[in-house]
C-alpha cells in the first residue's frame, strides 16, 4: 500500500545555488523540516530533501537539492543542475561579494540547466539589517535585468522562506500545466508529447492507481 508521501501529482526538482555560507542548507531545513541550525557546517557534495504542497488541488512534491558552494565541489555539483526545473540563487545580504558572485552562478546555471528553468534570486539573512551590504533595490534591479524573480528571506526567523519555495513551485506548475493544455493527447511536440516532455524537463507526473487524498501533504 502506497504511503502518504507517495501520493502526489507532480514531482519537481529544484536546486539551491550560491556561495558557501549564504544559508542554503538552513533554507532547505527551514522549509522541509522547520528547523534552523546556527552551527550548520558547509555542505559536502550534494544533499536533498522533499516536501509537498498543494496548488490548485494538485499535490506538488518538491525534491530540493542543496549544492555545495565551495569551488572544489563545483565539478561535482554541475551534473546535478541537469533535470532541474527550478533554482533558488542565494546570496547573503550582509556579504556583497556573495551577491557579486551571483552573475557567475547564473552563467553556470544557464550553461548546465534547461533553458526554460525558473529562477528566483534570494537575498538571505534579511534579519541582519544592521549589517546589510546589498541594498534591496540594487538586487531587485539585477533580478529584473536578468529576468529573475526576487525575494528576501531569513532562515533564522522564517521570514519569507515558505513564500520563496511556494512561489517558485507554483510558477513551475503553471508553466507545466499550461504546456500540457497546448499539447494534444499523444501529439509529438518538441519533446515527443506531454509524458516524454515532462521526463525530458526533469518533471515527473504521477498518476496514482488510487485517487490522491485531498488533505495537505505539508
Amino acid at each position: 500500500m502506497a504511503s502518504k508521501d507517495d501520493e502526489y501529482d507532480y514531482l519537481f526538482k529544484v536546486v539551491l545555488i550560491g556561495d558557501s555560507g549564504v544559508g542554503k542548507s538552513n533554507l532547505l531545513s527551514r522549509f522541509t523540516r522547520n528547523e534552523f541550525n546556527l552551527e550548520s557546517k558547509s555542505t559536502i557534495g550534494v544533499e536533498f530533501a522533499t516536501r509537498s504542497i498543494q496548488v490548485d488541488g494538485k499535490v506538488i512534491k518538491s525534491q530540493i537539492w542543496d549544492t555545495a558552494g565551495q569551488e572544489r565541489y563545483r565539478a561535482i555539483t554541475s551534473a546535478y543542475y541537469r533535470g532541474a526545473v527550478g533554482a533558488l540563487l542565494v546570496y547573503d545580504i550582509a556579504k556583497h561579494q556573495s551577491y557579486e558572485n551571483c552573475e557567475r552562478w547564473l552563467r553556470e546555471l544557464r550553461d548546465h540547466a534547461d533553458q526554460n528553468i525558473v529562477i528566483t534570486l534570494v537575498g538571505n539573512k534579511c534579519d541582519l539589517r544592521h549589517l546589510r551590504a546589498v541594498p534591496t533595490d540594487e538586487a531587485q534591479a539585477f533580478a529584473e535585468r536578468s529576468n529573475l524573480s526576487f525575494i528576501e528571506t531569513s532562515a533564522l526567523d522564517s521570514t519569507n522562506v515558505e513564500e520563496a519555495f511556494v512561489q517558485i513551485l507554483t510558477a513551475i506548475y503553471r508553466i507545466v500545466s499550461a504546456r500540457q493544455v497546448k499539447e494534444e493527447p499523444g501529439a509529438a511536440g518538441q519533446w515527443g508529447g506531454p509524458q516524454q516532455q515532462q521526463r525530458s524537463a526533469g518533471v515527473s507526473l504521477k498518476q496514482p492507481q488510487q485517487p490522491a487524498k485531498k488533505s495537505c501533504c505539508e
